[in-house]
């Protein structure tokens, strides 16, 4: 049966990106415009890095309660993949700043926390690689991981709401927030973070499982 999840993905996907790139927008934001599209992939790719991100965070609290590899693995992978969605959420976040804002990056609490949320996990990457022992590894990148997971919560939710303004919609006094989305755009919107996210969850379970393979290859070799 998971190959259901796989399919319903594709089907979500397909239908976020055409509708997401032919709908008629219900009415002109200000500053924002036609660019409203990227609402769709942009902010689609945070809600899927957050997601994996807690895949990775809740496998590694797993892992320290039984000291299972298993869970490290997982743990990891996890974390690889919702690297790969944060990079894709500033790659098209740039795009959007750079077409409302008139520059790929500016001085924006949301853009530095964004920043500074993927550099702790690409240092999470660098530790883990410092460490040979793979026990001691498991065990210190674990403990990482989920400090990791609670800076990221701070540096995306907690700051930017105490920095104040900011130039993202719906923060300091921006045109839009989700709340306030057309039902034309929510039902592209929602459909559009379900099929990102099953395609972070297909894209993990491949990953685990040629890293599963790898191992038994490796230790058929021994």
């Amino acid at each position: 049966m998971r190959w259901i999840y796989k399919i319903l993905s594709i089907v979500l996907l397909v239908y976020a990106v055409v509708a997401g790139l032919t709908i008629k927008i219900p009415f002109d934001l200000p500053v924002i415009h036609e660019s409203i599209r990227n609402l769709f992939y942009h902010v689609s790719m945070w809600f899927t890095m957050i997601i994996i991100f807690l895949i990775s965070f809740v496998y590694s609290l797993r892992y320290l309660k039984g000291f299972n590899l298993e869970y490290d693995r997982i743990a990891v992978t996890a974390a690889q993949v919702g690297l790969v969605f944060g990079m894709l959420g500033i790659f098209t976040g740039m795009l959007w700043a750079n077409e409302t804002w008139g520059a790929p990056w500016v001085r924006d609490p949301k853009l530095n926390g964004a920043a500074m949320s993927l550099l702790v996990y690409f240092a999470y990457l660098i530790l883990r690689s410092s460490i040979t022992d793979e026990e001691k590894r498991a065990r210190i990148s674990a403990v990482y991981n989920i400090f990791a997971f609670i800076l990221m919560i701070i540096f995306l939710g907690i700051l930017p709401r105490l920095w104040g303004d900011s130039l993202h919609p719906g923060q300091g006094g921006g045109p839009m927030t989700v709340a306030k989305l057309d039902s034309t755009l929510r039902i592209i919107f929602y459909p559009s973070i379900i099929g990102w996210i099953l395609l972070a969850v297909w894209i993990l379970e491949l990953k685990i499982r040629v890293k599963r393979l790898n191992e038994r290859l490796n230790s058929d070799e021994i």
